[in-house]
């Protein structure tokens, strides 16, 4: 054989083969041309000579010829190392074929033929490879001709039911799903065509008389050649990998869930996300049913003493409108505790029925099998919602030794049925489900408790009294929390005048909330006191100081106490402004706080020139107050830096912006409480960098028609003058049914002005939402109501005052005090 030809082709072939013939004495007989040139020896210089002289060394003839066995009619196979032409050794493998010519006697001749050794040993190793590779129950090994027919397969071609025995000559088509057949003839041919090998290529195999599930194969195939280098057909190895695809669908399956889970820190949209991943790619239907009390944060009892009933929350799968079909109505007992594991509950489980797992969670199988009358082996209802189902898997969501509500899949048609393996992936995404939905839970407690702070901490978004017409707009910076810092505040004071108040906490959370809630009760406290702008901003930095001295104080005792829980933030500005509607004056003073916006009548907007004092909690320092006349109909804006700093510029163009915002939301022609939103419209919930707050108040006056004012001599007979001036103007405005009361009112704080305080009074009513009467002295000493005793004749004036006024009260003014007593109008 020449040393050029294929490995691949058998060394002892006929054609082109090193053979020689030797006689019966051992002397070569005919050299072919092949043998010339393995050993590079002529025929002329080797025929007639003993086959021993070619041997490199000539005693190893005896031994050669001892393992060969004289005498073997078949021939026999054997090595020796023989020596070149050129002197050089060469070892090789040769066999002996015996030729007989009809009798029965030992050969006269014999035919040797010869190959390197090393080409004998590869051919024998591929030879061995193949056969057993045939042999293999692992893999299947098939051999296609160039029709894609099989010519040869091993015995586990496909270990799957359907499969003939005898397969040569037959198409895959013949036992294979159509579909199935097409895309592997389609890759087959590919390969056939085009000479590519196919690696690691995935497909379904179901066979026709058992179409259930199939399996999933891995097919590695490469083309077969003719020497001539023509296609003769293909070679593919099938591998089973039915039970890894599984593992790893689980696998994804459980990461798909558990990525589902953490999109969302809403209980329903949690439960809706997994059912989404759920179904179909685990089960045909899937659905969860929660306790009621989680929805709304609540817990349900660890202990369980009682079934507690199941809503159907979140449903997914072809099924689903069936399963949604009275969500609302649809209940189930929830077991009282969730399950122990093996060995460690309270007491040994009984043995579970055919079809039942007694763990976490509970499988049945074979529901179309099942009987439908009372007894043992009935299945239960939840099993049986979903019509058509042959099997079905509920597992508990369970976290904290609590029961939440169950997860539960069916499956129906073709789809194979459950099994254990199924039923533990579902037991594990329960469980993570189960902690999600707490964590949900939770959040939802939190957030609901947040927000309802937050809520009542601020008064109404819109209100509406005789001095303006206000609408507020919040907008947290932690939409998750719903909470912050900010605080607006709309006050009614005496006199028909109203303060407005807009505040900024440094900070966010519920620190900056509870600080926030401080602040807002501090500053309605001074308000009730009537104190001026720059007094009640004076007041509320003082109290400020002290929250900051108190949480000092209680960081200093904490000592080595752990991780140091923060107290909140103290620092914040705020902006007070008093409007009243009778002289049409707003006066307000800025602890910090930028400046209000005043929209016009005319259009034009302006920021009112403030000079702002420090931030509350700096101290030592004093508020100017400002005073600005408003034509009736103005629009004042109170704002947080929030809705002028928001990183788009410093804030010159913030405010720029917000002006421009004011024009175009058409805060003069339209409601506040429509405005409102379109001011703030672009600043999304979760995107900002800062809470915003914006209080819109649209200015009123009280006609000068339902004002009467008098200035009183410091007379004690003036009072009867008085009560008949007041008489007069109450039938003047139709209010005869306050005459007596307030015919009382007057004559009490009138005398009690013309007896403590001298000199000059005036005597004013204010006919707005409520009647007031003021009575104004040069005093600044505050009245004081007293129990008289029964045997004095005074000290119960103001008594009498309280009793007949709907609040009353007394603030200081630039030359003494006014009190002032509020009386409810008569309905219209």
């Amino acid at each position: 054989m020449r040393a050029t030809e294929s490995n691949q082709d058998y060394p002892f072939a006929v054609t082109n083969t090193a053979a020689a013939l030797l006689d019966g004495a051992g002397t070569i007989i005919a050299w072919t041309p092949a043998a010339e040139a393995l050993l590079e020896r002529r025929s002329a210089d080797v025929c007639g000579r003993p086959a021993r002289d070619l041997l490199a060394d000539a005693a190893d003839w005896e031994a050669l010829l001892a393992r060969g066995g004289r005498g073997k009619r078949a021939g026999w196979e054997g090595r020796a190392t023989l020596r070149r032409g050129t002197g050089a050794e060469l070892e090789i493998g040769f066999r002996v074929v015996p030729l007989y010519d009809g009798t029965l006697g030992d050969a006269a001749r014999c035919l040797v033929l010869g190959a390197p050794l090393d080409l004998v040993a590869q051919w024998r190793q591929d030879h061995a490879f193949t056969h057993e590779l045939f042999l293999q129950g692992r893999v299947g090994l098939a051999v296609f001709d160039a029709d894609l027919r099989l010519l040869r397969t091993n015995t586990h071609l496909l270990p799957y039911t359907g499969v003939p025995v005898d397969l040569k000559g037959r198409r895959l088509a013949d036992f294979l799903w159509a579909e199935d057949a097409r895309i592997i003839d389609d890759r087959l041919r590919e390969v056939l065509d085009s000479g590519n090998p196919l690696v690691g290529f995935n497909t379904t195999a179901r066979t026709l008389d058992d179409p259930r599930g199939g399996r999933v194969v891995t097919i590695q195939a490469f083309r077969l050649q003719e020497p001539d280098g023509h296609p003769m057909g293909v070679a593919a190895v099938f591998t089973d990998v039915t039970d890894h695809e599984r593992s790893r669908g689980r696998l994804d399956l459980l990461y798909r869930a558990t990525g589902a889970l953490g999109g969302s820190l809403s209980v329903l949209r949690t439960v809706e996300d997994l059912v989404a991943v759920l179904a179909p790619a685990f089960g045909d239907c899937a659905a969860v049913d929660l306790v009621e009390t989680v929805l709304t944060g609540g817990e349900p009892p660890a202990e369980g003493h009682l079934a507690l009933p199941l809503i159907r929350m979140a449903v997914a799968g072809a099924e689903a409108d069936v399963l949604r079909t009275g969500t609302s109505h649809f209940t189930a007992p929830l077991a009282p505790a969730c399950p122990h594991p093996a060995g460690t509950g309270p007491g040994v489980p009984e043995p579970a029925a055919p079809g039942v797992r007694e763990r976490g969670g509970e499988l049945i199988t074979g529901l179309g099998t099942r009987p439908t009358g009372p007894g043992n082996d009935t299945a239960p209802e939840w099993a049986t919602a979903v019509p058509g189902a042959h099997s079905a898997m509920t597992a508990p969501l369970c976290a904290r030794g609590i029961r939440f509500g169950r997860l539960t899949l069916w499956r129906t048609g073709d789809a194979p049925p459950m099994d254990e393996e199924d039923l533990a992936l579902l037991e594990e995404i329960a469980a993570r489900a189960a902690v999600a939905v707490d964590n949900a839970r939770r959040y939802t407690k939190e957030r609901r408790t947040a927000v309802g702070l937050q809520r009542s901490l601020l008064p109404p978004a819109t209100s509406d009294t005789p001095a303006l017409e206000a609408a507020s707009v919040y907008l947290p910076a932690d939409a998750d929390s719903g909470v912050g810092g900010d605080w607006f505040d709309v006050i009614p004071l005496s006199s028909a005048r109203v303060a407005l108040v807009v505040g900024d906490v440094a900070g966010h959370g519920l620190h900056a909330t509870a600080m926030m809630g401080r602040l807002r009760s501090a500053v309605r406290a001074m308000a009730d006191l009537e104190l001026e702008p720059e007094e009640l901003l004076a007041h509320v930095d003082d109290m400020v100081l002290q929250v900051v001295a108190e949480a000092e104080s209680d960081d200093a005792d904490d000592g080595d106490a752990g991780t140091p829980v923060p107290s909140g933030p103290a620092g914040a500005t705020c902006l007070y402004a008093v409007y009243d509607p009778v002289t049409r004056s707003c006066v307000m003073a800025s602890a910090g706080h930028p400046p209000p916006a005043v929209v016009g009548p005319d259009g034009a907007v302006e920021y009112v020139e403030l000079s702002p004092g420090p931030p509350l909690g700096v101290g030592g320092w004093p508020f100017e107050p400002v005073e600005r006349e408003l034509p009736p109909g103005s629009v004042l804006a109170l704002y947080t830096d929030g809705l002028v700093e928001r990183g788009e510029g410093d804030i010159d163009e913030g405010m720029r912006d917000l002006a421009d915002r004011l024009l175009r939301a058409d805060v003069l022609g339209r409601p506040l409480r429509q405005a409102r939103h379109d001011i703030v419209e672009g600043l999304p919930p979760g995107r900002l960098r800062d809470d915003v707050t914006l209080l819109l108040a649209r200015t009123r006056v009280v006609d000068a028609d339902s004002i009467a004012t008098w200035r009183l001599d410091a007379d004690p007979a003036i009072v009867g003058d008085a009560r008949h001036l007041v008489l007069d103007q109450l039938t003047a405005w139709d209010l005869d049914e306050l005459a007596f009361s307030t015919e009382l009112i007057v004559s009490e704080l009138v005398t009690n002005a013309i007896r403590h305080a001298g000199g000059p009074v005036r005597l004013r009513l204010i006919r707005a939402d409520t009647l007031t009467c003021e009575v104004t002295d040069s005093s600044n000493t505050q009245p004081r109501m007293r129990r008289a005793r029964n045997s004095e004749e005074g000290g119960r004036g103001l008594y009498i005052v309280a009793q007949l006024s709907h609040r009353w009260g007394s603030r200081y003014t630039l030359g003494g005090k006014t009190v002032w007593s509020e009386q409810n109008l008569p309905p219209a």
